[in-house]
Parts: structure tokens; sequence; C-alpha cells
């Protein structure tokens, strides 16, 4: 990392020129990935990504640059290309001009006491300790049934520290741990092949695994395998649906999560846009997005742009009460940043990103979600989708669904989609239960790839659409 004393030189010479703000962000990043197939290695890859971002303000006008060489050779060049690109953006007369008198850049640390301590560093673990996790989970998943046939592991560790400095005096660090496994089983019945898998993770070390426990993630990528080897073609139609925890709410992250982010509503290209204050779910729905949640895979000290993360509370009682904003939307709305501005590294300029989001617990037990429905479907599972951010529309396959008849759970289906539009899916909202549980996943944007939490205690939506493969 750079010192003190380079940064304010570089800022300082960043500031002489047509900005008001300027942005250094700088990043070192150790990682690591195990690859094994039926408890045998077939690759462990090691990787550092380093470099350094630097970003211009003029307005709600931006110019950003980067570069992986850490010397003033490369660094000033960068800046001065910079400079002058703002420059050309106040010829075109789009923005007020930026102050005259300009002091040179004073930085001051910001200290504080990080809230997701690490207790067993990776880089002091042999590789081979570390193989022998994923090898544990291969084998609690083929010892649960004679039909798990194969199954493959990954075991991803992160360590990422970054630096953050700006124009304002503020010099600020962060010191980012994540693990997490990823364990597919396969099951085979007769001309049947059928995968599950499970995949948990967290912002810490590898102490992570003395509370969930390889086993565990070996024998759920088994029983999810071996339910879909009996799983019949699910129908379609319009119906109640009931969605259950954990990876559950990823649909509340893509459908609603992502309109909620200023990338969007700053422009008024996000369906919520405008509309703080307004009903958009139900009253039994509220929603959270957490970046302080102590060690969450989707957590930070504080964001890309060295802000203090927060914990936003987006939705109450289905009201709308905030949206996720990152600096330069910001100004573009005329709020302040809640904290929400990531990235995936030095190389993208960073924008307003989810961290930990959810749905929050609500009063309803798990059975009575669902009482009164004679035909409908149990999604327990959700697999991957798409959505349009502007308009709300989304198409997500259920990975491991139920039908559910006379309110009672009934017999596997597979081919099942859930079709629908996020601000319609929240009215239609009306059950919630306590069972609150997060999933872990990587989410894409305009700023790359970041990881997050998604979450959710089991929802009842009254209606929505369900795609099937069932000949009725």
């Amino acid at each position: 990392m750079q010192t003190k004393e380079k940064l304010e030189q570089y800022l300082s010479r960043c500031m002489d020129s047509a900005c008001d703000f300027a942005e250094i962000f700088e990043e070192f990043e150790e990682n690591e990935m195990i690859s094994t197939l039926d408890q045998k290695v077939e690759k462990a890859e090691r990787q550092i990504i380093s470099g350094l971002g630097v970003r211009l303000y003029r307005g709600v006008q931006s110019v950003y640059g980067y570069t992986n060489e850490m010397t003033d050779e490369a660094i000033l060049p960068l800046i001065d290309d910079l400079r002058a690109a703002i420059a050309e953006k106040a010829e075109d007369g789009a923005e007020d001009a930026a102050p005259a008198e300009k002091k040179p850049v004073v930085l001051t640390r910001v200290e504080y006491e990080t809230r997701h301590p690490v207790k067993t560093d990776y880089r002091k673990v042999p590789l081979q300790e570390k193989a022998a996790l994923v090898f544990r989970a291969e084998k609690a998943a083929k010892e649960s049934d004679e039909r798990i046939v194969k199954t493959t592991g990954k075991l991803l560790n992160v360590r990422e520290e970054v630096q953050v400095s700006n124009s304002e005096g503020r010099l600020i660090s962060d010191v980012r741990v994540r693990t997490r496994m990823m364990l597919d089983a396969y099951a085979k019945e007769g001309n049947i092949f059928m995968s599950g898998g499970d995949r948990p993770g967290g912002g810490m070390g590898l102490e992570f695994f003395e509370k969930t426990t390889p086993e565990e993630i070996g024998k759920e990528a088994a029983r999810s395998a071996l339910v879909k080897l009996r799983a019949k073609d699910c129908p379609s139609g319009r119906m109640p649906v009931v969605i259950d925890n954990a990876f559950g709410g990823v649909i509340f992250h893509e459908a609603c999560g992502h309109a909620l982010e200023a990338t969007g509503v700053a422009k008024n290209q996000s369906v919520f846009a405008g509309k703080k204050g307004q009903q958009i779910a139900a009253p039994c729905v509220s929603a959270m997005d957490d970046g302080t949640i102590p060690n969450a895979w989707g957590s930070q000290n504080i964001d890309d742009e060295g802000n203090f993360q927060q914990s936003r509370l987006l939705i109450k009682d289905g009201i709308l009460q905030s949206y996720m904003i990152d600096r330069l939307n910001g100004r573009r709305m005329g709020e302040a940043s809640t904290g929400s501005g990531r990235r995936q590294n030095y190389k993208y300029e960073p924008t307003s990103r989810m961290s930990n989001t959810f749905i929050c617990a609500g009063k309803d037990s798990f059975e009575s979600l669902f009482e009164g429905i004679e035909k409908g479907l149990y999604a327990k599972k959700m697999g991957g989708g798409s959505v349009n951010p502007q308009t709300g529309e989304f198409n997500f396959a259920v990975d491991e669904g139920y039908l559910i008849e006379n309110g009672k759970i009934s017999y596997p289906v597979k081919g099942a989609a859930l079709i629908g539009n996020g601000a319609e899916i929240l009215m239609n909202i009306d059950k919630v239960s306590s069972n609150l549980s997060r999933g872990q996943g990587m989410c894409g944007s305009m700023s790359g790839s970041i990881p997050t939490d998604v979450g959710q205690p089991a929802i009842r939506v009254s209606a929505i659409t369900v795609g099937g493969t069932a000949n009725e």
C-alpha cells in the first residue's frame, strides 16, 4: 500500500485540475481455489490481484482509471490522463465550474475495531489439511446412499486488503477474509442421473467449518440429488407458491433488490424510482440490506469508497424507506451515501450494490403457509434466473420443488420456473414465517462480481405464474 505522504501527493495533483473530488482505491488480494473429484485433488490454484484505481468527480460526471504498477512512473501519467479527461468534461459546459481555490490534500487516518475477526488464517494451514475438509464433505455424501455415484468439490479462500483515500482528507483501510465450500453430489438410479449441491460460506477464516461442518454440507448435497431422482414433471399455471428460506431470497435480491440500488434509481431506470414513502409491498413485508452482520459473506467494515458499512432498512411494513446509495449517484439524487459503494476489484469503478439483503422474519408459522392451498408449488431451493431491473420482470428456475395438494407437501417436481414481476410479487406476499436464514452467492452488475448474502424466512405468494413441463 502507498504511504500517507505519497497519497497526499497524488491526491493534491488530482485536485490541481477541473475536478471537485478525487479518490484513490488500493487493493492487494490473495485467493486460492482447491478443486476435487471423488476425494482426489484435481487442481489447486493461487492468485494475487494487486493494483490501484483513481477517480475524479466534477459535479455528477466522473472519470476513472487504474494500474497494476504501483510506481510514480505509472501512477502520475494515469492521474494526468484523468485530469485531461475531466477538463474535457468541464469544457463541454455540462457542469458548473469547480472551486477555483484548492489547497494541498492532508490525510487523516481513520481507526476502528473490526466487526469480522478471523481465528484461522487459511494461509497458515497446509494445503493437504484444506483439501481434507472437502474430502470429508465428499465422503459424507457418498456414504449417505449407494446411489451417490460421483462428487465434486471446491474450497475457496480469499484475503483482501484495501485502502481508500480521498480529497476530503479521509484515509481508511480494511482487511476482508472469506471462505466458501461448494459441493455437488450426483445420484444415479436406472437411466436417471441427477445432481444436488450446497454452497455455504462466510466472511471469516477456516473456523467457519467448525459450526457448518463439511459432513453437513455433503449430506445436504446428497439429499437434494436423491430427491430429484423421484421428481415428476411440474404442472404449469397461476397458483399459490411457498418459497423457502435462505437462498429463496434470491428472488427478492434479483427482482427487487437491484431495483432499489441508486445505480438505476438515480437515472429513473427503476420501477421503484420516486416511490420512497409509498407502499410497494404487502404490510407483512419488511426488508433490510445489512453490511454490518459480523462475519457474514457479504459484510465489510467499510465499503469500497471508504465509508463505514451500514444496516439499511429498505422496506418497513410494506412502505419503501430508503435506497442503497453510492457517492456519485447520491450526488445525482441529492442524498448522502448509505455506504453501498462496492466493486469487484480495482479495475472497476464502484457503484451502489447490495451486501446482505433479506426479507425480515415474520410472525406466521411455517406450517400455516400451506393452509388452504388446494394446488400450489413449494419452492424449497431456488436456482438461477434473469431479471430486468427497469421493469422488475423475472424468470427463475426452481432447483428443488414439490407440489402442494390440499394443504400438504406432496411429491417432488422438476422443470419448474417462477415467472412474474418483482413489484407484483411484493404485493402478493400474504404470509411471512419466522425462520429467517441466509444463503451465499456472487452478484454481478456493472461494477463486477461481488459476494452477497440473500435471505428470507419462508414466504407465501398468493398467486404467481409457474412454468412447468407436465402435459395437462
